[in-house]
């Protein structure tokens, strides 16, 4: 049987190891806290929804990422005929705060494929963590083959964007 407020409890470590983890700004997590304590009824998906935890890799998961990524890329272009993805050079120094991904010449990367939305991603240097979050674009955001809203990016993980691929360094 489940304790009173465990649900509750659970939720607020979400939330907390997405802010320490460079996922929420502490604005966001500040509202977010607080539609979890005031309200009665709490929307999940809304709350923590778009989240994506990731745990730290040892060097053999690392290894085994980036064999892995390798062999897809290798059967990408054989298969399908697709060279490998686009490398997204990262500067995890902190030179850089911010950057755009998208259609439009505005955006700091421009991908020129229809697939792509305008403005289609956003990358937020945060605690020494690149982390990237989908502005609700029409095709959405993978990393590592998987949906995301926000996510920690590592060296290494493969981002497609539309249709656009790119690998993290």
């Amino acid at each position: 049987m489940a304790r009173p407020g465990s649900s509750r409890r659970r939720l607020a470590q979400t939330l907390s190891a997405a802010h320490a983890g460079g996922l929420l700004s502490t604005e966001t997590f500040s509202h977010r806290i607080g539609l979890l304590l005031d309200q009665p009824l709490i929307d999940t998906r809304r709350l923590i929804g778009d989240l994506q935890l990731r745990r730290p890799q040892s060097r053999l998961a690392t290894r085994l990422t980036s064999l892995a990524a390798t062999a897809v890329d290798w059967l990408a272009g054989e298969i399908g005929g697709a060279g490998p993805p686009i490398l997204l050079a990262l500067d995890w120094d902190g030179g850089e705060s911010e950057m755009l991904i998208g259609r439009h010449l505005d955006c700091d990367v421009v991908l020129n494929d229809p697939s792509v939305s305008r403005r289609h991603a956003r990358l937020v240097f945060r605690h020494e963590r690149w982390v990237l979050q989908d502005l609700a674009s029409t095709n959405g955001t993978l990393v590592n083959g998987v949906r995301v809203g926000r996510c920690e990016l590592r060296p290494g993980d493969q981002v497609v964007v539309g249709t656009a691929r790119l690998r993290i360094d």
